[in-house]
């Protein structure tokens, strides 16, 4: 049984990132995740694929989750929304990759993921909150698709435990979102 218990133990271990996504989602749905929550959410989530490409470093898109969201929180405090604080940073991001010779294959796919899902971040934003929310929600369960792509094929681009940790935040967190808004 010890063996059994030890195999246990250590698959555990190594799902340590759902574990986390998993909780992250828990609470921001009884943190009561709005249209603007999630809309941020989505942001800072496909922010940290830019930094890792501008960097050229995977581990990056770990270390980038605290800092986009204290550079978001900061921005909120100076009366911009974190949405465009984030939009802000990202297009530094993409200068500062591009002057560090980062791969511009890699930068172009996660720039393209960034704008692509920052188009309907910022639509979710300018529709009425009840529609917003629902495109905002939408947006976060296909980031999540965007995360399962990454853990499969670009492993190169940020570290498996980033893409599932997402996958875990993503995808429960918007369908939960969905299921609230109606």
């Amino acid at each position: 049984m010890s063996t059994l218990h030890g195999r246990r133990a250590s698959a555990l271990t190594h799902r340590w990132p759902t574990a986390v996504g998993l909780l992250v989602a828990l609470a921001a749905v009884l943190g009561g995740a709005d249209r603007d929550t999630v809309a941020t959410t989505v942001a800072v989530a496909a922010s940290c694929y830019v930094a890792a490409a501008a960097f050229s470093l995977p581990a990056m898109a770990w270390l980038w989750i605290p800092i986009a969201s204290v550079l978001a929180v900061g921005g909120a405090l100076v009366a911009l929304d974190p949405v465009v604080t984030t939009g802000i940073v990202v297009a530094v991001l993409v200068v500062v990759g591009l002057l560090r010779g980062a791969s511009r294959p890699v930068l172009t796919l996660e720039s393209a993921g960034f704008v692509g899902y920052g188009v309907f971040v910022v639509a979710a934003l300018l529709l009425a909150p009840g529609i917003g929310l629902v495109v905002a929600a939408l947006t976060l369960v296909a980031h999540g698709v965007w995360d399962v792509w990454h853990l499969r094929r670009h492993r190169d681009v940020v570290p498996p435990s980033l893409a599932e940790f997402c996958v875990a935040l993503d995808v429960p967190l918007g369908l939960a979102v969905l299921v609230l808004a109606v």
